[in-house]
């Protein structure tokens, strides 16, 4: 008799049926954790695969935004233009006698006198014109810096396939990377703290040369794919292993 009570009916095997099915749709349910689990080592896997493909298009677009905005100023969309140089402006001082000009007689139109601080800032604002052309939205040497990141990128990803690459040297990006934008940049800002504080001690403050710009910025952006990309391949390769091997992902 009390083995006859406790069997369950056919209808308690349909609400313990339903119960089940509902506990399972119900947000926060172990079932629902492992799906969102899943989707979460998915997209890990996906960028363990693709971060240089990643990278290598938000530097581009980066980059050449900067480059199309003078395009835009001079055929016309100025509203483009516009919001793109405030876009860029938190990352960059926007100088125009640091920057390169397009559509203009010169590419590059450095000072030929020292001004002050003050005027250096209201000229951030100068974007150009007809008759001078139109600056790019970063100076040149962001210019070379994100140029070649972008550039060395696209090498970095032809060479990998075929050979492993190590990382630089970190003493060598030192002395080749970081020690010369340090000086180009550090002895001019030097010079106009000097000429600002210091009048009758220098004359003139140091401005350098839109060459020295470029090339400063090329080797530091070079550096840091020399010595950072190998280590982050490294890095994303055996999380796509791991991954690989535990979900058997292709």
């Amino acid at each position: 008799m009390r083995d006859q009570e406790h069997t369950p009916t056919t209808e308690d095997i349909i609400a313990e049926a339903q119960r089940r099915l509902h506990d399972k749709k119900r947000p926060g349910s172990r079932p629902d954790r492992q799906n969102w689990a899943i989707k979460l080592n998915q997209g890990v896997f996906w960028l363990a695969r693709h971060w240089l493909a990643l990278f290598n298009i938000l530097v581009g677009v980066y980059t050449g935004g900067a480059i199309l905005t003078p395009v835009m100023m001079k055929f016309g969309f100025e509203g483009v233009g516009n919001m793109l140089y405030a876009f860029y402006n938190p990352f960059c001082h926007q100088y125009p006698f640091r920057s390169w000009f397009l559509f203009g007689p010169h590419m590059a139109r450095p000072l030929t006198e020292p001004i002050s601080v003050l005027k250096m800032n209201q000229l951030t604002q100068f974007t150009g014109n007809e008759n001078i052309g139109y600056k790019m939205a970063l100076c040149q040497r962001d210019i070379a810096m994100y140029g070649i990141i972008f550039v060395a990128g696209l090498v970095y990803g032809l060479l990998r396939s075929r050979k492993t690459l190590r990382p630089l040297p970190m003493w060598i990006y030192f002395v080749f990377g970081i020690v010369p934008i340090m000086l180009d940049g550090g002895i001019q800002w030097l010079s106009y703290l000097m000429w600002v504080l210091f009048p009758g001690l220098v004359a003139y403050p140091f401005e350098t040369i839109p060459l020295m710009r470029t090339l400063t910025g090329t080797l530091f952006g070079l550096g840091i794919v020399a010595t950072s990309y190998p280590y982050i391949n490294e890095f994303f390769e055996d999380v796509r292993i791991t991954l690989q091997q535990r979900f058997h992902w292709t």
